[in-house]
């Protein structure tokens, strides 16, 4: 399954490059649900929320009576994450809070199967808060002891995010084999021969950068996507 990506900031669409420059703006949010009508679902971060500076709550909720959404940026309490919910979110991606006691409490609140955990890599460490704090450990070292707490994990390459340079191929295999859940790859995928690969390996992609500037064609993208 491919899934389009809508990165929410200050009430726009927004790219970043390894979530820290603006790159580019798109289209207005729900102008951007409609072009990516042919998928299945859709993911949506609200970075406002994720770096801990603003909320785009409206936003969210108006995408996700639109569409089938996951939903992140800021889930570090169970409060949150019923809030989006409520919102309309089908599933919540959960970073930071994985890494603490708070995934218990969100997870008794929503149930495991509507939680995503982000497992974002940069130079081999799990990084959290934004990606703007790193921590001694590795996506390998805690994905199998995380799957109790989840329905799957959202798994970005963070050295080659928005750069359109390629990912890491190896990295998601070695993931891949280290659990039986549901991985959805991000972070510098580019090219239909990557997302052959990672489909192959039972690995969804999630695709932002590659979409925005028209690397990769949209109607190409949505026939791949059919079941």
């Amino acid at each position: 399954m491919i899934v389009p990506c809508i990165d929410l900031m200050g009430g726009k669409v927004v790219q970043l490059v390894q979530g820290r420059e603006k790159a580019l703006e798109g289209d207005a949010p729900l102008a951007m649900v409609e072009r990516f009508k042919a998928f299945r679902e859709i993911q949506v971060i609200d970075l406002d929320a994720a770096m801990g500076t603003g909320d785009n709550g409206a936003i969210v909720a108006s995408i996700a009576s639109r569409a089938n959404c996951r939903v992140g940026g800021g889930v570090r309490t169970a409060d949150r994450a019923r809030l989006l919910i409520d919102r309309g979110a089908h599933r919540v991606i959960v970073g930071t809070a994985a890494f603490t006691p708070a995934i218990e409490e969100i997870c008794a609140a929503i149930g495991p199967e509507r939680i995503m955990i982000a497992l974002d890599s940069r130079n081999g460490k799990i990084v959290v808060k934004g990606w703007q704090e790193s921590t001694e450990f590795t996506a390998e070292d805690v994905i199998s002891r995380l799957e109790t707490y989840c329905g799957g994990f959202l798994c970005t390459y963070v050295d080659k995010e928005g750069m359109l340079q390629g990912t890491d191929l190896e990295w998601f295999r070695r993931l891949r084999a280290a659990t039986d859940h549901e991985i959805t790859a991000a972070g510098g995928i580019s090219t239909l021969d990557e997302i052959r690969e990672l489909t192959a390996m039972r690995i969804d992609v999630a695709l932002g950068m590659a979409i925005y500037t028209g690397r990769l064609d949209l109607n190409v993208l949505a026939k791949i996507s059919e079941p």
